[in-house]
């Protein structure tokens, strides 16, 4: 069975260091989605990986922020 994730296979990145805080309950989800990562691709991907490419997805799907953009630059 094939899951389907909101971000595709992740490129070969070289990975850069960003240290963030987050609560238990989103740490756990972290954990979770890194385990179905692997799962559904073979391959596995750690949290700090997979958040760059969480974030980019999460903002180029939010249609808020996109409006304010183009709002800033026609004025």
């Amino acid at each position: 069975m094939t899951q389907s994730l909101k971000i595709g296979k992740l490129p070969d990145t070289t990975p850069v260091k960003h240290t963030i805080s987050v609560e238990p309950d989103l740490d756990n989800d972290l954990k979770t989605y890194a385990a179905i990562y692997e799962q559904t691709y073979g391959e596995k991907a750690s949290v700090p990986a997979l958040i760059p490419f969480m974030l980019r997805a999460f903002i180029a799907s939010d249609s808020g922020f996109k409006k304010a953009v183009r709002a800033a630059q026609s004025s």
